[in-house]
């Protein structure tokens, strides 16, 4: 058997042909493992995303009739589990994409990718040589195990391949060599995705340190005067030191984050923010974290911005079982390059953990969502008193002025008292008389005016008499009256024949009665 790894290219007898460069495996014999390629000998591993598969005793996971899909982990056309959404911040890329040519698993990536990767994760180069034994034992235990020397070792390479993709488990491959601890950070494992986190965007002079706490934070709200006390007795208790909150923020699982800084006052009367480099480096020394630790403290960072050069860093190296070329794609997919940083998930204890920080801010939302709701009721209510009052306060103006223009014509009126009419006053009565006349005229406006009010008068009668002749049933009520008719008109018609059968039965006692009379009179005579 030879093995041809993408960047070793270690080869051997050309029997048994394994090209791993892509993460795919091309057969030219059996027995073989096919990550992706179509097999065209009988008994062959049709393995996880196999598009052809032959009769014979074929072991596959996915189904024969797939063409052209991805395999058991891939895309929406397989049968088996799929994983066709997007988890985490911004657009998912889906890892894993195209292992050989026929598996294109999208991980958790909105789309199935169907490119070939060229060079894997097995090409990365400086390589040491325990790397490189642990990269040949991992081949070995995927592809050709010699522990039980029979048909057997190809299932158990199957089992092997099923434990590398899910993460976990150990691969055995041989009696002498201890087996292969399958994790999650392995090339193969599936369940990976590349999400987003917002880039923090404070400086080191802002001198903000973050601390989790696993306590509740209404717990740690009700305590904050003497966690601040306790905060400043682990920094030593100097008077020129003082330690402020920041904020406050609810984590899942019953954990808070307490946003710190400490100022520092200088005997001349200034002062200043301890960087948060410093005061983060004082916490994580032993001491001091085990004072926190006691305190209930979990975890203490640093919240600072990332220079140019450490984001440059980070995207130019791709994490840990991550392909570079699907760190590429998560780059250029990135929704906001100047805020967001694209971050690996891997494994399902991420992703939950993603999904309860989600969770968490979306309440977090929701109740900054209902107080701006209930201020802007309050302000609603406010604008409806004050435009109430500015209509009182501008009748009020209105009366005022009017007194104000009485108190002026009586005092222009005892200041003129004595005097001569002048000439403007005189002309100034003569158009006011005019006015007046024209006013009083029967067709200018005093005449149109009275014309309108009389119209306006007869609309409100109008309208009042259609108003109360206007009338409205509950269909309940309705329904009652009806039957009480109805019931009424039965009664009637069964007293009407009542009367009737009385009044024949009188007809027929007078008829017996006027025949009864001539035979007693003739009896008597």
């Amino acid at each position: 058997s030879g093995f041809n790894f993408g960047g070793f290219g270690l080869t051997a007898n050309p029997a048994v042909n394994f090209n791993i460069g892509n993460f795919g495996v091309s057969t030219t014999s059996t027995p073989p493992f096919n990550f992706g390629n179509s097999l065209a000998s009988a008994g062959a591993f049709g393995g996880f995303g196999t598009t052809t598969t032959t009769a014979g005793p074929a072991f596959s996971f996915s189904a024969p009739s797939n063409t052209g899909t991805s395999g058991l982990f891939g895309g929406t056309q397989n049968k088996g589990f799929g994983f066709g959404t997007s988890f985490g911040t911004g657009t998912g890329t889906g890892l894993g994409s195209g292992l050989g040519t026929g598996l294109g698993f999208g991980g958790f990536g909105t789309q199935q990718q169907q490119t070939t990767l060229g060079s894997g994760l097995f090409s990365q180069p400086a390589q040491t040589p325990a790397q490189s034994n642990q990269l040949i034992n991992t081949a070995s235990a995927l592809s050709a195990p010699t522990l039980l020397g029979d048909e057997r070792d190809a299932i158990l390479a199957k089992w092997n391949q099923l434990q590398a993709f899910w993460g976990t488990g150990k691969g055995y491959f041989n009696n002498n060599i201890a087996p292969v601890e399958f994790t999650q950070e392995n090339p193969f494992c599936r369940f990976k995705a590349v999400g987003y986190s917002l880039m923090p965007n404070n400086k080191d002079e802002d001198g903000l340190v973050v601390l989790v706490f696993n306590r509740k934070e209404t717990d740690i709200r009700s305590q904050q005067q003497q966690l601040v006390e306790s905060l400043h007795k682990i920094l030593g208790g100097n008077q020129t030191l003082t330690v402020n909150v920041e904020g406050v923020k609810t984590l899942p699982d019953d954990q808070t984050e307490v946003i710190i800084y400490v100022v520092e006052r200088s005997p001349n009367g200034t002062s200043r923010r301890v960087p948060a480099t410093t005061l983060y480096a004082h916490f994580e020394q032993a001491n001091i974290k085990s004072s926190l630790q006691q305190l209930g403290v979990s975890l203490s960072m640093a919240r600072t911005e990332l220079s140019p050069a450490q984001v440059k860093q980070l995207l130019q190296n791709p994490p840990a079982g991550v392909d570079p070329i699907i760190w590429e794609q998560a780059k250029v997919d990135n929704p906001d390059p100047d805020k967001l940083i694209p971050v690996p998930m891997v494994g399902f204890k991420e992703l939950l953990r993603r999904l309860k920080v989600q969770d968490q801010m979306t309440k977090q939302h929701q109740t900054r969502l209902d107080i701006i709701s209930e201020d802007i009721s309050e302000l609603q209510k406010n604008q409806t008193t004050t435009m109430a009052k500015i209509a009182q306060y501008k009748r009020k103006l209105m009366a005022l002025s009017h007194r104000t223009l009485q108190v002026l014509i009586k005092q222009e009126i005892q200041r003129k008292s004595g005097y001569a009419i002048q000439a403007d006053e005189e002309q100034l009565r003569v158009q006011l008389d005019t006015i007046q006349c024209e006013l009083n005229a029967p067709t200018q406006f005093k005449g149109r005016l009275n014309e309108l009010m009389s119209q306006i008068r007869m609309q409100n009668h109008f309208g009042a008499v259609r108003a109360e002749e206007r009338y409205y049933i509950d269909a309940d009520l309705l329904r009652e009256i009806k039957q009480h008719l109805k019931q009424q008109q039965e009664g009637l018609s069964h007293l009407i024949s009542i009367i009737k059968d009385d009044l024949e039965d009188i007809k027929l006692i007078e008829h017996g009665l006027n025949e009864s009379i001539p035979i007693r009179g003739g009896v008597f005579s």
